[in-house]
């Protein structure tokens, strides 16, 4: 079996080698390949996942390569972990907003819709060209924004499926508050990528029983902590929300704070730049600690789960991915992208029944989901009314004045990567 990394030189990379090693009698791969432009990062990350299987006694070949092509070639899955103007990028998506008064961050308002830009033309070439190689290969995409890259693909024609880390580490930190084991914690998890609520937490699958009342009663205090929104908040929803519905709650708030303190951006590349200084160090052969400040908690366990579900069928039944709608939230058109609980085997993703909706979360839904409609237009087409239009959508902006001076100053920020303008 084969699996293909595209932005294999991530320092996200040595977390993913890390499950590959792990939980190898799960996804049982013969071959690995890390592709990415950057060729010091890659040889560098390479040589350090060769250390890893060689200490975990995986005997799978890892091969590093910059031919794109070539690495997709007759590849069983291809992942996608790509970050188009890297980190550099990223720290204007999340200052230039502020500048307006408005949250800067890289996955949702005007920096989520600058990185769409940039990304879902990047991210549909890369898809071509596994069509062309390989017609019958999975893409698993865990590229920001999810759930926008990922009906980009779907929309034209490619067998995708979009995965985030969100929905697992709520059903890790659950399950450590509830002492049991994660693979009895099933989320009732309903939304759209990094707009999502936890609408009940069951023991045992779907048709268990519903222990988020408890669970907020005994611990909503600890929850809502992590989340850094009241704990009333909580009690009044009933429901956990992710941590992306801070920007939406608590908007203004989030502002001042961010006005006051170093982008997360800065603190991602100072930290890339300790992690590769420790992934240099030849005696190095198990992931560091500093990688768990890096983002992506048990990215690699997700990512092992969904690809032996596409390939063997081994994973778990269930899991939460981004896929079709096809119905599932009557609410949406069938082919908006949404993230909730699947069934996945090797035949794809089919989204289990969800009750109905309380308006208070589809109606956010649905205005977000208009948002994505009018980003995705935008990255495919290009033009600045397109990009206007997606940003005065969006919950976050919706004023004309503001809409208009983030069009203005996204287009400046960002003309190096976009082909029309």
């Amino acid at each position: 079996m084969k699996l293909t990394v595209v932005g294999g030189g991530s320092t996200y990379t040595p977390e993913l080698i890390d499950g590959f090693a792990r939980l190898r009698d799960t996804l049982p791969l013969t071959e690995l390949v890390l592709t990415d432009p950057a060729t010091d990062r890659l040889e560098l990350i390479g040589a350090l996942a060769r250390r890893i299987f060689a200490r975990q006694g995986h005997q799978a070949r890892i091969v590093t390569t910059t031919d794109l092509d070539a690495a997709v070639d007759g590849a069983d899955a291809v992942l996608l972990q790509l970050r188009v103007g890297g980190q550099a990028a990223r720290r204007q998506d999340e200052t230039w907003p502020l500048e307006c008064g408005c949250v800067g961050q890289e996955t949702t308002g005007a920096g989520g819709l600058a990185k769409a830009l940039r990304t879902v033309p990047v991210v549909l070439d890369i898809a071509e060209r596994v069509r062309r190689t390989n017609p019958h290969a999975w893409i698993i995409d865990f590229t920001n924004p999810v759930g926008i890259v990922t009906r980009a693909l779907l929309q034209a024609g490619h067998k995708a499926i979009g995965l985030c880390n969100v929905a697992i580490g709520f059903q890790r930190k659950f399950a450590a508050l509830l002492e049991v084991s994660p693979s009895e914690v099933h989320l009732d998890h309903v939304g759209l990528n990094h707009l999502t609520w936890e609408t009940g937490v069951r023991l045992g699958g779907p048709e268990g029983k519903d222990v988020l009342p408890e669970l907020l009663a005994r611990h909503g205090e600890t929850i809502a902590g992590d989340l850094h929104l009241p704990h009333a908040l909580l009690t009044r929803l009933g429901t956990v929300p992710s941590y992306y519905l801070r920007y939406f709650y608590a908007h203004d708030e989030v502002v001042r704070e961010l006005r006051t303190k170093p982008s997360r951006a800065a603190e991602v590349a100072a930290m890339e730049q300790q992690l590769l200084t420790l992934y240099a160090d030849p005696s190095l052969d198990e992931k560091p600690e500093l990688l768990s400040q890096r983002g992506g908690a048990y990215y690699s366990e997700a990512a092992v789960d969904l690809a032996a579900s596409l390939l063997t069928g081994a994973g778990s039944p269930y899991q939460v991915v981004n896929t079709r709608n096809n119905g599932t939230l009557p609410f949406l058109p069938d082919d908006a992208v949404i993230e909730v609980q699947a069934a996945v085997d090797r035949t794809g993703a089919t989204p289990l029944p969800i009750p109905s909706v309380d308006p208070l979360y589809a109606g956010l839904t649905a205005a977000v989901t208009t948002y994505e409609d009018l980003a995705l237009e935008a990255a495919l087409h290009g033009g600045r009314d397109r990009v206007f239009r997606a940003l005065l959508s969006h919950p976050l902006i919706a004023q004309y004045e503001y809409a208009e001076e983030l069009t203005t100053r996204l287009l400046a920020h960002n003309r190096e990567h976009l082909a029309w303008a």
